[in-house]
C-alpha cells in the first residue's frame, strides 16, 4: 500500500513537471541557498518514513519568522508558485517540509511543492489546499487521517467549510465544501492516544468556529522521549518556529486532527 501511495504520488509530480514550464516560481537568493542545503540534508538523511524524514527536515526551520500572507493570489490577483523560507505561517511550514522529504534536487521540489499545496496539481488560488483537512481530502493526498485509529471516542462534527455564521465567506473565490471533521477533545487526549503519534505526524488543533477546521497546525516531533507541537507561532511571545509540549499547548484548546503525510 506504501509503495502504491508513492507512486500516486510520483505520478503526480511526474504530471506537474511539465506545467512547471509555464511558471516562474517566485524564489528570492537566501531561500534558493537553504533549498540547496536542506536538499543535500534531505538526500544524505538515513531512508525512513515520510513522517521521520519530514521531522529531521523540519529542525533547520526552528526559529524562522512566522509570518501570514506570505503567498501571492486571491480570488482577484493570479496566483503564483511562491518558496519562501525567510518566513513562513503554520501551514506554508507543512508544505515546504512535505515537499522537502519527497525531494532529491531543485525541480523535483518544485514538482513537489505544486503537488502538495494544489488539487490535481493545478497552480491557482481555487485550486490551493486552504483548509488542513484538504491534505486528507483531496488529490493527490498528502496525508491519511488517523485520528479515530488513535482514541476509542472521537467526536464527528459536519462542518461547511468556508462558510461563517453570518453566510460570508472566510475565503472570497473559494467554493462551499461540507465535511467532517473527525476530532479528539484534549479531555480524551490519554497517554495511550500520544502513544499513537509519530514523529512527522501533522496535528491540526480543532475549532468550533463555523466554517473551519482547524486553527493552527504544526508537527510532531519527540526529543528524549517527550512529545512536542513544532509550529509556526503566531503568538506575540514567540512569533516564530518553536517547540511546545504538546500536552503544554493543548491546554488552551479544545482537541485535535492527527493527519499521517504520505
Amino acid at each position: 500500500m506504501k509503495t502504491y501511495q508513492a507512486a500516486v504520488f510520483a505520478l503526480y509530480c511526474l504530471s506537474s513537471a511539465s506545467a512547471l514550464a509555464g511558471y516562474n516560481p517566485v524564489i528570492d537568493r537566501a531561500t534558493s541557498q537553504k533549498l540547496e542545503t536542506l536538499l543535500t540534508l534531505s538526500t544524505m538523511s538515513p531512508p525512513g518514513t515520510t513522517g521521520s524524514r519530514l521531522a529531521r527536515l523540519s529542525e533547520p526551520f526552528l526559529n524562522t519568522p512566522y509570518r501570514g500572507g506570505t503567498l501571492i493570489g486571491s480570488a482577484t490577483r493570479p496566483e503564483a508558485l511562491v518558496v519562501n523560507f525567510s518566513a513562513v505561517d503554520c501551514l506554508t511550514l507543512l508544505e515546504y517540509l512535505h515537499a522537502l522529504s519527497h525531494a532529491t534536487d531543485r525541480d523535483s521540489f518544485l514538482q513537489s511543492l505544486v503537488a502538495t499545496r494544489y488539487q490535481n496539481s493545478e497552480v491557482d488560488y481555487t485550486r490551493r489546499k486552504h483548509f488542513f483537512s484538504d491534505w486528507s481530502a483531496t488529490l493527490p493526498q498528502n496525508a491519511t487521517d488517523i485520528t479515530a485509529t488513535l482514541a476509542s471516542h472521537v467526536v464527528r462534527t459536519t462542518k461547511t467549510l468556508n462558510r461563517k455564521d453570518d453566510g460570508s465567506l472566510w475565503l472570497p473565490g473559494i467554493p462551499v465544501t461540507p465535511r467532517t471533521i473527525t476530532w479528539i477533545p484534549t479531555a480524551r487526549i490519554t497517554d495511550q492516544v500520544l502513544a499513537g503519534i509519530r514523529d512527522g505526524d501533522l496535528i491540526g488543533i480543532y475549532t468550533p468556529k463555523a466554517g473551519l477546521d482547524v486553527t493552527h497546525s504544526g508537527i510532531a516531533v519527540y526529543k528524549n522521549g517527550q512529545l512536542f507541537f513544532r509550529n509556526a507561532s503566531f503568538l506575540a511571545r514567540n512569533m516564530k518556529v518553536v517547540d511546545t509540549p504538546l500536552r503544554t499547548y493543548l491546554r488552551h484548546y479544545p482537541g485535535i486532527v492527527v493527519l499521517r503525510p504520505r
